[in-house]
């Protein structure tokens, strides 16, 4: 006999959201929707979470798996930060609307008198943390800038102040995390913002399902 999960029985949408800062900011959209989390991820243990709709539901991951989740199904939508999705090979995503929650920026970072304007001298290397690899290794190949990029997951802040790295790339919102870490952003590479994703194979084969929710969040996002 065999035996399968009651998420896999699920008939209706499922939306993968991450706990935290997009969680919150989602919250108006998904009311503006008709959804109403059953319970908080915050408070909660569950990671699948059903809604005052019984044909839909919430998973919660990781913000970095989000894309994952819904390029294999998983899940038929997602709300995922444009630093995650710029990681992300992309394959399988339809990408309909930057929802325009979540804002920061994705910059470089120094310790206080480091002379970066020095060192960015064509020719020149040095060692950056940070977990977006891909954005950054891009953004220094367009200077033409050798580095040698260094993954990390935890507080990026800490390389530069424990000689691991010269600079940092990563997300900055209000800067006082670099500030009470005696750092200072010196370079922005890009805006970033939270975009709703849908399963491609999701969008074909349900829309009819989806699309109401996708016209919803982009009623509510240009309200």
């Amino acid at each position: 006999m065999s035996l399968s999960s009651p998420f896999s029985e699920f008939n209706g949408v499922t939306i993968a959201l991450s706990k935290g800062r997009i969680f919150d900011d989602t919250r108006p959209l998904l009311a503006a929707a008709g959804i109403e989390p059953a319970t908080d991820p915050e408070s909660s243990r569950e990671l699948i979470i059903a809604t005052n709709r019984p044909d839909v539901r919430l998973v919660i991951v990781r913000a970095s798996d989000v894309p994952t989740y819904v390029q294999y199904g998983a899940a038929d939508l997602g709300v995922a930060g444009l630093d995650v999705l710029l990681e992300h090979s992309g394959e399988g995503l339809y990408q309909p609307l930057d929802l325009q929650i979540a804002r920061c920026k994705l910059m470089v970072a120094v310790p206080e008198g480091f002379d970066y304007q020095a060192a960015i001298v064509r020719g020149s290397r040095l060692r950056v943390a940070t977990k977006y690899i891909r954005s950054a290794s891009e953004h220094f190949a367009a200077k033409g800038m050798q580095v040698d990029l260094i993954k990390l997951y935890g507080s990026m802040e800490l390389a530069p102040l424990t000689g691991l790295g010269d600079a940092i790339v990563d997300l900055v919102s209000s800067g006082g995390t670099l500030k009470a870490n005696r750092l200072q952003a010196v370079e922005h590479i890009r805006d970033i913002s939270s975009r709703l994703i849908v399963n491609i194979a999701a969008w074909k084969l349900q829309r009819e399902r989806i699309a109401p929710l996708v016209e919803a969040f982009k009623h509510a996002v240009n309200k």
